[in-house]
């Protein structure tokens, strides 16, 4: 694929919007890079860092190569393939829901660990999918067809969207692949991906949760870590070794690569690579937007969270049915609620927006040096100081009233927004197979959601909600029955949740199912008056009616604003190199095992060891509680193949750039091999969605060893690494 340098924007070095006083190649770790383009502007740089192999080694479409092994685990993880019998591994916390799913009171694999000691005892995992890249391919110049200077907003996305379903199609017109044309560098250019799905996964292998998750959400976002945070599946295929739907007479998968799985372990300053989906990052927007999150959003979703999270915990610890039911659930909430804190604080020690702003300066005197820079960026910074103060107040109503009823925030409510399109369809003209086919799905959603439901817990996530909804949001933006039902009980929300529970039929499964079961066209009509019904309806209306339009229609301005400001700060820094934002695509990035320094006199060094897990254990706190199998092999000292300098590797830190998506990645060292699985940040530089803090930015990894060590010796399943191509 020949790419133009005019197509380019090239990569590498951290934005002098952060660090103006710096040179342009002080940071080499930053970023985010496209692995079709590292032979041209990455490979070298990799090499001087100590990487042994060639571009061709890491991206391929003509040979097999490491591009063939990383796969998008579930959508929002990543993975990595390690026998040639299509076994892979990614993270536990990744997998967490799907053990969860497969976990009952009696079989608890979340509590209990599972390892099939035969691929017949592999266990199916409904719904999940796994996704290969199989080319990448610059298309700026297909999209930007028709394209022209002079064209509204409006006329050139419906313009863009008919080039990119043109070249989707064509990409895999008579092929089973799937394809997206996704933009890069916000809009400026453009590539395509060509895709393959596997929809057979079937769980092989999971450490007990005091392993795969020990130290739970005290110890996520920080550094020691002490983490088994792996999990084993198996990608099954039909015939021709393609993706088929689950059958038992499907084969495991034959990979075109795996990655051989390195035992000889990390030495501080080794090259490491990560190799994964991460979601999204924003590093080159304004100062505006860095205000609205850290300032505006973050506070008030960190204030709601933190209720959710204190009574989700206060429950667990009262059942063992409960922790079960909301392990997964707690754990996604306290994620974003953890993370929220450390970004503000990393943007504050920073000074990210002071920093930005005098950027933002700079670009204004350079822009007003010149008529023709005037012309064509002149309005940029003006018009985000227009828009950013509706933005907010309109993101703001967004984000609180999703959080406070359909994203686990008041279960009920969120069941039944669920059910609205479910009695609409009675009011309408569907057909009956149609009507009986969603009835069935309803039926089965119910008991799904019901399976990890507790009315109790729900009723104090009500009570509690229902206060810090009123309190974040001015009257003004809150759904009309909320305020109905606040008058009605004179803001005591407590005294009204007996009340409604006992009313409504969203939380009580029998009454729920044969409601659906019997439903007719009149049930509609009752349905309307459930008091949760009404609830998520005023809800949901105040955002499509109120909100929504006006909130795309900002955030379409801001796109085109920051197409334009993303152009304009390549052409005023001309000498730097810029990686693009993530944006859930395949990428690269690469850097040392290395250190740092957390605050004046605490310097954390680079590796973990199983000593430190049992200097945390506490059978009295849950999330510190060392299975006793783990305590005898401390004790015996036996670590075998998998010890480095007489002690058993857990975890180690890197400088690599990662976000979200990361999780799972495959840690590669100089060589190509698999040296560890990418799990999190350190804590200091959490923030590097935004600001990229090259002194603490620290990506987290379990060690491979540990993970090895834990199949062989812990879950005694060490026929699973006879598949693996093991080196020293």
């Amino acid at each position: 694929m020949k790419i133009s340098m005019k197509k380019i924007f090239v990569l590498i070095i951290l934005v002098q919007a952060f660090f103006p006083c710096r040179q342009a190649n002080a940071f080499p770790d930053e970023g985010m890079w496209i692995p079709a383009l590292i032979e041209k502007f990455n490979i070298s740089i990799m090499k001087e860092k100590g990487f042994r192999l060639s571009a061709e080694d890491v991206y391929s479409v003509n040979r097999a190569c490491m591009k063939d092994a990383v796969l998008s685990f579930g959508g929002g993880c990543t993975g990595a393939v390690i026998s040639p019998d299509g076994l892979l591994i990614t993270n536990h916390h990744c997998g967490y829901g799907q053990i969860q799913r497969l976990s009952t009171v009696e079989k608890d694999y979340l509590a209990n660990g599972f390892w099939a000691m035969s691929r017949d005892e592999e266990l199916q995992c409904p719904g999940l999918f796994v996704t290969f890249l199989k080319r990448m391919e610059d298309v700026t110049g297909e999209m930007m067809k028709g394209i022209s200077p002079d064209m509204d907003n409006e006329a050139r996305d419906i313009l863009l969207d008919s080039n990119s379903e043109k070249i989707r199609k064509d990409a895999v017109e008579g092929t089973h692949y799937t394809a997206s044309v996704r933009p890069f560098y916000m809009g400026n250019q453009y590539f395509l991906l060509v895709y393959e799905t596997y929809n057979d996964v079937r769980l092989v292998g999971a450490p007990p949760s005091a392993i795969g998750k020990f130290g739970g959400e005290s110890d996520n976002w920080t550094w020691p870590r002490h983490t088994g945070d792996f999990a084993l599946f198996r990608i099954y295929a039909g015939k021709n070794n393609e993706p088929a739907a689950y059958s038992p007479d499907n084969v495991p998968f034959q990979s075109r690569y795996h990655f051989p799985v390195s035992l000889r372990g990390i030495r501080e300053g080794d090259f490491t690579m990560i190799f994964g989906y991460p979601g999204t990052t924003m590093q080159y927007v304004p100062s505006y937007h860095i205000d609205m999150v850290k300032n505006y959003i973050n506070p008030a979703m960190i204030k709601i969270r933190d209720r959710k999270i204190e009574i989700m915990e206060t429950a667990m610890n009262t059942s063992p049915k409960v922790r079960l039911q909301y392990s997964a659930k707690k754990s996604g909430i306290a994620n974003g609620w953890k993370k929220w804190i450390g970004e503000n604080q990393g943007l504050e020690k920073m000074q990210t927006i002071s920093r930005k702003q005098e950027y933002e300066k700079q670009l204004t005197e350079w822009i007003g040096a010149d008529d023709g820079r005037r012309e064509k960026y002149g309005h940029i910074l003006p018009r985000y100081a227009e828009i950013y103060p509706e933005l907010k107040k309109y993101s703001l109503v967004n984000s609180i009233t999703n959080d406070a009823f359909f994203n686990s925030g008041i279960e009920a409510v969120g069941l039944a927004s669920n059910l609205s399109a479910f009695a609409g369809m009675y009011e309408g003209s569907m057909d009956p197979e149609k009507r009986e086919s969603y009835r069935n799905a309803m039926l089965a959603y119910a008991g799904d959601f019901f399976r990890n439901y507790d009315r109790a817990t729900d009723m104090e996530l009500f009570v509690s909600v229902m206060q810090l909804y009123g309190e974040i949001l001015e009257p003004e933006w809150q759904a009309p029955e909320y305020i109905r039902l606040k008058k009605l009980c004179g803001g005591d929300f407590r005294s009204l949740a007996g009340r409604i529970y006992d009313r409504t039929i969203f939380a009580d499964q029998d009454r729920l199912t044969s409601f659906i079961r019997d439903f007719k066209r009149s049930g509609a009509r009752e349905l309307k008056k459930d008091p949760f019904y009404q609830l998520a309806e005023s809800a949901s209306l105040l955002i499509s009616e109120r909100v929504r339009d006006r909130l795309g229609r900002l955030n379409a301005e801001i796109r085109e604003l920051n197409r334009l400001y993303m152009a304009l700060q390549m052409e005023y820094n001309r000498d730097q190199v810029f990686y693009p934002d993530a944006n859930s695509t395949l990428r690269i990035a690469y850097g040392t095992v290395s250190g740092y320094k957390s605050a004046d006199a605490v310097y954390f060094s680079h590796l973990t060891t199983l000593k430190g897990i049992m200097e945390k254990d506490n059978p009295e706190i849950y999330d510190y509680d060392v299975p006793a199998g783990l305590r005898q092999l401390y004790e015996e000292g036996d670590y075998g193949r998998y010890s480095q300098d007489g002690q058993l590797p857990v975890c180690f830190i890197a400088s690599n750039h990662t976000t979200g998506g990361n999780s799972g990645s495959p840690v590669i060292n100089a060589d190509g091999h698999l040296a560890g699985v990418n799990f999190d940040r350190a804590w200091e530089g959490v923030a590097s969605d935004m600001a990229f803090n090259p002194e603490q930015s620290r990506n987290i990894s379990l060690d491979i060893r540990f993970a090895l060590f834990i199949i062989d010796k812990f879950a005694g399943a060490g026929y699973l690494l006879d598949e693996m191509t093991l080196v020293d």
